[in-house]
């Protein structure tokens, strides 16, 4: 029977998500208001959930599970996936179903992990986490094309209570080459689709790469994934440093990272979280001359003046631009 409703339910998703992925995003959530230095009055698609860090949690470690609420992450993932070895499937189940139910993790986000679609056991994982009405966000690893996704958002809509299904979302992690060649299908596959993560050692491994500390044979990938959730109003989250203990290795990603445009990064360590915080979110400096450009676009615009010229940069539209999405996001991790 569950069978018979997915299938006609995928059918159903496969027409329903052919509309405008942004008209969707839209319609489906209460949209902020957010003023403009123009002046004008815009709104986002929802609001914003801060995804500085996303850390993941094996569900099946009980003593990992325990230190979960003093851990300050954006986005703590409990993972029923690669974090749990195959006979203890069943019982991290159990488990993060209870963690998410029991456990207070005050400002983080409740996500889950779950194991790849096609693997056999996604459809346990998402029967026993997702009438959880504390569940906020469904991880998908492996995600080759749009129907991974949409598999999801329709189990979304036959299991999970009905006063929380709008308000569980998604991310996509894209982790083999098929995945960055339908990277457009995957990034507009679902309205509840919130980010993309790039996952590098599934990458290397899917494709052959030789690993190195310099990243080179990863810009492609990674340029890609944040190309792509730009391009369709998502988030980005960078590969893991796997070199936990190397604070200077970790400062350097991220650096980098962010440089590129990615939002947040996962972290594998609690170590890890702090500095990736302190690389992902505008320094003070930034919202400085963020807002000196906003209040001078206000005051030139006012005279009927266009460009302008700044502690010696020249500023036009694209730049007031950037500097009213750094300050929107120094609004978000302050929320």
């Amino acid at each position: 029977m569950m069978a018979t409703i997915l299938s006609r339910s995928l059918l159903r998703a496969n027409t329903r998500n052919t509309r405008s992925p942004a008209l969707a995003r839209a319609l489906s959530t209460t949209a902020p208001a957010v003023t403009l230095a123009s002046g004008q009055t815009t709104t986002l698609p929802r609001p914003e959930r801060v995804r500085r860090s996303v850390f993941n949690v094996p569900g099946s470690d009980e003593r990992k599970l325990a230190k979960a609420p003093k851990l300050n992450a954006d986005s703590l993932v409990y993972d029923l996936e690669d974090g749990v070895p195959f006979d203890k499937k069943g019982k991290a189940r159990s488990l993060v179903y209870d963690a998410l139910e029991t456990v207070d993790l005050g400002r983080s986000e409740r996500a889950v992990r779950i194991n790849s679609i096609g693997s056999g056991l996604e459809l346990a994982d998402l029967q026993a986490v997702l009438p959880s009405s504390q569940l906020q966000c469904i991880v998908i690893p492996k995600v080759q094309a749009a129907k991974d996704v949409q598999f999801v958002d329709v189990m979304i809509d036959a299991v999970a209570p009905e006063a929380n299904r709008a308000n569980i979302r998604l991310i996509a992690c894209i982790e083999s080459a098929l995945g960055l060649m339908n990277l457009r299908e995957i990034a507009t596959s679902s309205p509840r689709l919130d980010g993309l993560i790039f996952a590098s050692e599934d990458l290397c491994a899917d494709m052959g790469m030789v690993r190195t500390s310099h990243r080179r044979e990863l810009l492609y990938a990674r340029s890609a994934v944040v190309t792509a959730a730009v391009a369709y109003g998502l988030q980005a989250i960078d590969l893991v440093c796997i070199d936990y203990k190397d604070h200077a290795a970790l400062a350097e990603e991220s650096r980098e990272g962010r440089e590129m445009g990615f939002t947040g990064k996962q972290a594998i360590h609690p170590g890890q979280i702090d500095l990736i915080h302190e690389h992902f979110s505008p320094s003070s400096k930034e919202i400085d001359f963020a807002t000196r450009i906003v209040e001078g676009y206000r005051a030139h615009a006012a005279r009927g003046v266009g460009a302008f010229t700044l502690d010696g940069k020249m500023i036009d539209m694209p730049v007031v631009k950037w500097a009213e999405k750094l300050l929107a996001k120094a609004q978000w991790t302050k929320a």
